[in-house]
């Protein structure tokens, strides 16, 4: 006689979500009552920008996050919907992870050196109108499809360091304090999660009833995005005058962060960050699938995002004026964490709910990381070459992933057969 057994998708419980989200509230509006004395009487005051300016960036990089987040959600999707061969895909990957070693920190010195980084963001908006066009007007199995490989690669590598350049020279130019930057940082990072389970929820909506329409209206979603983006770099918000630095004076700054071993450091901490991320986003669901268990990956991702966002509320509390907590050391902390969570995660095999908490253990490591990078940046590395630092520090990520990439395509052909 057989036996049948039920299989279930595993999915996480509204309680779940409820309490990312009342831990997000609990901390953002708990900080005033307990740090009332600190230089921020709240975590969002800002003294970075005036009030107007500052709403206006966070909205267009909650814009840009949103554009970033649309690709990166149903890209993957499109590609196998298409009946793109797994060999293409992995071409698609090397060309665009090559494309962001070569040529996005050569934009980014470029973008500094005639201190345009508004410029840069417009240049990101631009792409993604392109690539939008593209796809709504041109078929997948077009010849020049790499072209959209190579604009989404360097839309992203755009993005890693055009906003935060910009906001932090516009702060300088204005007169504004630097301390003040720290909200603004972990601010970034809320929304730029917040603006990811938005994508998520926008492309899901789009594809629910007719996946050819939801392909065609999440392509029209972003060209819109876009559009508005291009009027706000243009026309919203008019940068601050200044004047471009001294060519001696780049040069010498570049020659001081090449041999500063804390700048080193930090660009060292932000490429094994990106490295870490990277791999985690390539193999978190083939972890979770392991041994034919049925997952609703679609849900378990706003989790992952919630706990960065999480992540990014803790920073306020750490970096209060009443907080005798180092940056340095919290990273410490933070990244031994992460490194003990994955570390779990690759002795052996966990169960669902094991793995998924110690997913969103690793991304409120991140949320909390991410603005910490950026609030030593403004320590350490000179404003004017923060764009080309940035860039720079996300090379050697872009390098290892390419490598891997290259040895999985060349070295063992069957491989391919796990790919995705």
């Amino acid at each position: 006689m057989g036996v049948e057994f039920e299989s279930s998708k595993w999915e996480p419980t509204l309680s779940l979500y409820g309490f990312i989200i009342m831990c997000c509230f609990s901390s953002i509006a708990l900080f005033p009552r307990f740090f009332n004395k600190s230089l921020s009487l709240s975590p969002f005051a800002d003294q970075s920008l005036s009030p107007t300016s500052h709403r206006y960036f966070l909205f267009l990089y909650s814009l840009a996050s949103a554009m970033e987040g649309v690709w990166s959600v149903y890209g993957d999707f499109e590609f196998v919907y298409s009946g793109t061969s797994k060999e293409q895909i992995l071409f698609s990957l090397i060309l665009g992870f090559g494309s962001s070693l070569l040529l996005a920190p050569l934009l980014a010195f470029l973008f500094d050196s005639i201190g345009g980084h508004n410029k840069a963001c417009l240049v990101f908006c631009v792409l993604h109108l392109f690539v939008g066009i593209w796809k709504r007007i041109v078929p997948q199995s077009h010849p020049c499809v790499w072209l959209l490989t190579l604009s989404s690669s360097l839309a992203t590598g755009i993005f890693s360091f055009a906003f935060e350049a910009w906001i932090v020279l516009e702060n300088e130019n204005q007169g504004y304090r630097l301390r003040a930057l720290t909200n603004t940082f972990w601010l970034m990072t809320f929304i730029e999660s917040a603006s990811l389970i938005g994508s998520q929820v926008l492309v899901n909506w789009l594809l629910a009833s007719d996946v050819d329409t939801g392909i065609a209206s999440s392509s029209t979603a972003t060209i819109f995005i876009a559009i508005i983006g291009i009027f706000c770099v243009t026309k919203g918000w008019k940068q601050t005058p200044h004047s471009a630095p001294v060519k001696d004076r780049r040069w010498m700054s570049y020659i001081n962060i090449f041999s500063d071993k804390r700048i080193l450091l930090l660009g060292f901490a932000h490429a094994c960050l990106q490295f870490s991320i990277a791999i985690f986003w390539i193999l978190w669901a083939p972890t979770l699938v392991a041994d034919g268990r049925e997952v609703h990956l679609g849900l378990i991702y706003p989790c992952l995002m919630g706990a960065r966002m999480l992540g990014s509320t803790v920073c306020p509390w750490l970096f209060c004026a009443s907080s005798s907590l180092r940056i340095e050391d919290c990273l410490v902390y933070t990244f031994t964490v992460m490194g003990l969570a994955l570390s779990i995660v690759a002795y052996d095999y966990q169960e669902i709910g094991v793995l998924v908490s110690l997913f969103c253990l690793f991304h409120a490591g991140v949320g909390l990381i991410i603005p910490s990078l950026a609030r030593l940046r403004t320590i350490h590395v000179p404003n004017e070459l923060r764009g080309g630092m940035i860039s720079l520090s996300v090379a050697p990520a872009n390098a290892a992933i390419l490598f891997l990439l290259i040895l999985v395509r060349f070295s063992n052909p069957k491989s391919l057969e796990h790919l995705g």
